[in-house]
């Protein structure tokens, strides 16, 4: 995945635990260079792992700007419709997206990635 810090996050009930993992640039998506690829592979199936599998709440904050992810363990994901990660616009260097704009085509409805 990369370099990564174990940080403090606030858990639902307010308190602040070293429950955090922070990396620093996720080769994963600086290597796919795909949203849809993120959420889908990666985000999505790891947060429902550590629920459905080992117990416990993961929301995964993937930062598509600098391919940075915070992970969140002890705070459950929000819910599907309004995680801001399945919002977000294609992103630039993806290479469908690109071929995309080449074609005059935006993709999903409002530039969203189709792939989500």
């Amino acid at each position: 995945m990369g370099t990564c810090s174990v940080n403090s996050v606030t858990l639902p009930n307010g308190k602040s635990l070293s429950s955090g993992v922070f990396v620093e640039k996720c080769k994963y998506l600086e290597e796919s260079k795909c949203l849809g690829i993120c959420i889908n592979t990666c985000k999505l199936p790891t947060q429902t792992f550590f629920k459905d599998h080992m117990g416990v709440d993961l929301y995964m904050e993937p930062n598509f700007e600098d391919y940075s992810c915070q992970f969140n363990f002890g705070v459950p994901p929000p819910p599907i419709d309004t995680d801001k990660a399945l919002k977000e616009p294609c992103l630039d260097i993806c290479t469908n997206a690109r071929r995309r704009r080449e074609l005059g085509s935006s993709g999903g409805p409002d530039g969203l990635c189709p792939q989500v």
